[in-house]
């Protein structure tokens, strides 16, 4: 059984990947921080999940409250995997301390805030203990069947680049600052307005969007061609005016702290949260856009399109008011409606792990239909990640693109986030 230990966790999602209980990893967990609003807040999420009706875990944090966690942690935990979620703007420098005294590490995206710190990535990636994203897209289901067929070459065909208008991937998401997280109002830390600290859009959401990007890509390439270089376009970022009676309720502090006065006008903060990035993946024109809305609407959520142009179909994914805020997959014919619906249903009756999916017929072509069981929603992703990271661990081994890629990915942002500020 292996020992988790946390250290300094200071986003709600560290407390998500304890979200279930993980049959490699010991009930006894570790956490090494500062007394504060930020641990509180952790161990409430973690008794939350102790608690609940349905499902509960057993978790038993031992907590070493004091400064140095770090290294109190090294000295204590010899052999521990290292959980990290918090402040942006030091993650890195800190990763690769983790990293140099032997633990394995998993940390929260961004890893980067800014275009500083690829070198303490590069080293951290090199070789030595496992360091992995919690990078949740990789275990959402419209994700994972969306890759499945763009990879079908009679689904999909290749990516339509014939015309060379606009981009072939498409991508946008709306997230909220005032949300609920396991059905309690989201406490976040005053320092996620601070986008030196948080990082600001293009260090953000974008770390997803470029991330299936590459996924996307990789799924079209053979054993012998897997260029998935990135190269930057363009990238731009702005703000949303955040008022402060909408911070006091999310942090629950009185006013905007003297760190980001230089932000504020009158009684709001511009929050430089929202992104636009245009680049090449392999070649492959993508465009990608996210931004931040204030409160999500009553029985609302965030939101997210993406359009992927094939040769044989376009493939578009949809999470909106109008999908009830379920992801929605529709897959429209280019010019064979007929040998589409066949070749979907090949595909569809090949998915054996994945019991339950079907097809139905939309205003435009064919819809995937994913019953609710395999769609638990955004929350549960987070242990899944933490049981792909332990079985990793417990392998000894990490996909051999994995490093490239992650290298790639930030090395993109780092450009973008100086080309956004230009």
């Amino acid at each position: 059984m292996r020992a988790l230990a946390f250290l300094d966790p200071g986003h709600f999602h560290a407390a998500l990947t304890l979200r279930a209980r993980q049959p490699g990893a010991s009930d006894e967990i570790f956490v090494y921080a500062p007394a504060g609003p930020e641990l509180d807040d952790f161990l409430a999420l973690v008794k939350a999940f102790n608690c609940r009706p349905e499902r509960p875990t057993a978790w038993r944090p031992i907590v070493k409250i004091g400064g140095g966690s770090l290294e109190r942690l090294v000295e204590e935990q010899e052999g521990a995997c290292v959980i990290l979620a918090g402040r942006n703007d030091r993650k890195i420098a800190l990763m690769r301390r983790v990293h140099d005294t032997g633990h394995h590490l998993l940390a929260d995206k961004p890893w980067l805030a800014g275009a500083a710190g690829l070198d303490d990535l590069r080293h951290t990636l090199a070789s030595g203990p496992l360091a992995l994203e919690i990078m949740t897209g990789h275990h959402e289901i419209i994700s994972i069947l969306t890759r499945k067929l763009v990879a079908d070459r009679d689904v999909f065909g290749d990516f339509d680049t014939g015309d060379g208008d606009g981009p072939v991937i498409e991508m946008t998401s709306v997230h909220h600052l005032e949300k609920a997280v396991n059905g309690a109002p989201l406490r976040r830390p005053p320092w996620f307005f601070d986008v030196r600290i948080q990082g600001d859009g293009i260090a953000d959401i974008p770390t997803h969007m470029v991330d299936y990007v590459q996924r996307l890509v990789t799924a079209t390439r053979g054993p012998g061609d897997m260029d998935t270089a990135l190269e930057l376009v363009a990238a731009r970022r702005w703000a949303t005016p955040v008022p402060r009676d909408l911070f006091t309720r999310v942090t629950g502090e009185p006013d905007f702290p003297l760190e980001v006065r230089e932000a504020v006008a009158g009684s709001e903060l511009a929050y430089y949260g929202n992104a636009s990035l245009s680049l090449r993946a392999g070649g492959i024109p993508a465009h990608l856009e996210t931004r931040w809305d204030l409160t999500v609407p009553a029985g609302g959520g965030d939101m997210h399109r993406a359009s992927i142009r094939g040769t044989q179909a376009r493939i578009d994914v949809e999470q909106s008011a109008a999908t009830a805020f379920r992801r929605r997959l529709v897959i429209s014919p280019v010019r064979d409606p007929e040998g589409l619906r066949a070749a979907l249903g090949r595909a569809i009756a090949g998915w054996q792990t994945y019991p339950g999916v079907a097809l139905s017929a939309s205003d435009t072509g064919w819809e995937i239909q994913v019953p609710r069981g395999l769609d638990a929603g955004h929350e549960s992703h987070f242990p899944l990640v933490l049981a792909e990271f332990l079985a990793m661990v417990e392998a000894g081994s990490a996909p051999p693109a994995l490093a490239r890629d992650t290298f790639a990915k930030y090395a993109l942002l780092a450009r973008a986030a100086i080309e956004a500020k230009t």
